[in-house]
């Protein structure tokens, strides 16, 4: 057993979030924390909403609220729609409490004494219309490396190198299209070069990496610039240094809080479990492993920014230095980073209304038939469409058609037939060899998600399913009605059942609300596949309650197979996934305006 962080990306706290956002960072690491957990390792899986920065501030000034009042808002509606999703966080928190203030704080000052960060005058882009600075990522122009027409301020999306948005050819305000002015202002700037050898050794031990985030992240290293970590903003961490520390028009910038969040979250945690140092074993033991969960436009902040921070902490850049108070830190082990997700040929856009909210789509349909959308076509290593007519054919095709009719007609004719699981009695070479193949499927499929090849994992998991439904119809267990017949077809019942319970467990991390679900139609009693819950907290150290996502995932199934025991009473089932109209695609369709 190891201890595994699952570190997941902090969704923004401006909106609702859309399957898009969640086919990214959520259900991957789901499903692997998930396994993770049945296979015996301790897994701490930790997040929570990125609630800084002034894109917050602007929307906040738009609906004449406050800052807090709106992340508080959409905080909420986050967590619920997590935990509508069944996503097993042992903690979901927020940017805004006072223990992550706390350990911002501690790693900027860390860092400062190292000599990583240092001051220097820059130029601030400023709205001559309101007089207030304009957010990185709210200018636009022309990227001046690649010529890409809709460079951000912060980032070329296009060839990925980092910008500062009066690099920028011809930049305008996203917000009204204004020219922005540029004005000299002082800012604490991280020192990026300071780490280019550290890692660049650090990303040359990678291994089973997915070579795009690789190749990606290394490409990065051959032009580090300093990088400013202080915005002219309100609302944001305070800057721990004196004569900065009081002032109300500076603040450390999102980009380098939000990071810090995967720490203060499994320090809050550890405070919270009763135990105060029990974070380190995720974060300082030799033999733990990290893993980090985003879209790829989070990979430069996973594979360069974080680690640097990390580096610089622990006193391990050009500079040297020491570790600050909390001791040296682990560098994560691996950057698992999706592709895009696009919807009916198109990027996803609020504004445009190419968009499903989480929310809504649980409103409609069963939380496990989008895990199994996610986890079957999601954007793994590709960019991948979402289409409601292909969203259908999976449903209808694989999950009811497939997987929900073996439960179905396996626990109709064993109920039926002999109310209760059947014994098995002599075994022939096809009962063995189905039994081997379901057997044979826990390292196979468990393997394959440890490697983040869930698309591949799930396909074996419902290739042993396949199996088991083209041995029923082989065998047509329900032709055996004598007597003299009957023990054969309580036989093939038993292994029948015997490989629905293994496809379960198989099944469990992708789907499991439905596993639950199976696991009683089998007579089990308790949890099969624990499910996260919302509490209600006062802040540890003083500022407001909120809602975290937490669970206990010590109890459960475990990964391998597990013996049916005959005579365990079975009733008639009721189908464990609902079939799709396919008038549900020209309904959505019209909604989208398509």
């Amino acid at each position: 057993m190891s201890h595994v962080l699952a570190a997941v990306a902090w969704p923004y706290a401006n909106g609702p979030r859309h399957i898009g956002h969640v086919s990214g960072f959520g259900v991957p690491s789901d499903v692997f924390s998930r396994y993770m957990r049945m296979a015996g390792h301790d897994v701490l899986m930790v997040s929570g909403t990125d609630e800084h920065g002034t894109p917050i501030q602007v929307q906040a000034d738009a609906e004449g609220v406050t800052a807090r009042e709106l992340a508080d808002r959409y905080n909420r509606v986050i967590v619920e729609d997590l935990r509508g999703l069944g996503l097993s966080y042992d903690l979901f928190t927020r940017t805004t409490t006072r223990n992550h203030y706390a350990v911002v704080q501690e790693l900027f000052s860390g860092l400062h004494e190292n000599g990583y960060i240092v001051a220097k005058t820059t130029l601030g882009a400023i709205s001559p219309s309101t007089g207030r600075t304009l957010p990185d990522r709210y200018i636009e122009g022309t990227c001046p490396i690649c010529g890409y027409a809709s460079a951000r301020g912060d980032q070329c999306d296009n060839c990925g190198n980092q910008l500062d948005p009066e690099q920028l050819v011809n930049p305008r305000s996203k917000i009204n299209g204004e020219v922005p002015e540029f004005v000299e202002t002082e800012h604490f700037f991280l020192d990026l070069p300071a780490f280019a050898e550290a890692l660049g050794k650090w990303l040359d031990a990678r291994e089973g990496w997915r070579p795009n985030v690789l190749k990606f992240s290394k490409n990065l290293l051959e032009d580090l610039q300093p990088r400013a970590i202080t915005r002219d903003l309100e609302w944001g961490v305070p800057i721990p240094l004196e004569g900065w520390r009081d002032r109300t028009d500076k603040r450390i910038y999102v980009w380098f809080d939000a990071v810090i969040g995967y720490l203060s979250a499994s320090i809050e945690w550890a405070r919270r479990s009763g135990d105060p140092d029990a974070w380190r074993q995720w974060w300082q033991d030799a033999d733990s492993r990290g893993y980090y969960f985003m879209g790829k436009d989070n990979i430069v902040f996973h594979s360069v920014i974080w680690p640097s921070l990390l580096l610089g902490y622990s006193g391990e850049g050009d500079k040297g230095g020491k570790p600050g108070s909390l001791g040296a830190l682990n560098l994560p082990t691996e950057v698992v980073s999706s592709e895009y997700l696009t919807m009916e040929g198109r990027k996803f856009s609020s504004s445009r209304r190419v968009v499903i909210y989480v929310r809504d789509f649980l409103e409609r349909y069963d939380a496990d038939a989008l895990r199994y959308f996610i986890a079957a076509a999601g954007p793994e290593s590709n960019d991948t469409d979402f289409t409601w007519a292909e969203f259908v054919r999976r449903n209808n095709d694989e999950l009811v058609a497939g997987w929900g009719n073996l439960v179905n007609r396996s626990i109709s004719m064993a109920a039926k037939n002999f109310g209760a699981i059947p014994e098995a009695l002599d075994l022939t070479d096809e009962d063995r060899a189905l039994l081997e193949v379901s057997k044979a499927g826990f390292a196979t499929v468990g393997e394959l998600i440890g490697k983040h090849r869930q698309k591949a994992a799930i396909g074996e998991a419902m290739r042993v399913v396949a199996e088991a439904n083209k041995y029923l119809s082989d065998q047509a267990p329900w032709k055996l009605k004598d007597e003299a017949s009957k023990p054969r077809m309580g036989t093939v019942l038993h292994v029948a059942l015997q490989v629905v319970s293994d496809a379960n467990t198989l099944l469990t991390p992708f789907l499991p609300h439905s596993a639950q679900k199976v696991f009683e139609l089998l007579g089990g009693t308790g949890v099969h596949a624990p499910m996260p819950s919302i509490e209600e907290v006062d802040d540890l150290d003083g500022g407001p309650a909120y809602p975290v996502l937490t669970g206990d995932y010590t109890v459960g199934a475990k990964w391998g197979p597990v013996e049916l025991v005959a005579g365990t009473p079975l009733a008639a089932p009721k189908p464990v996934f609902r079939k799709l109209d396919p008038s549900v695609i020209e309904e959505e369709l019209e909604r989208l305006g398509s």
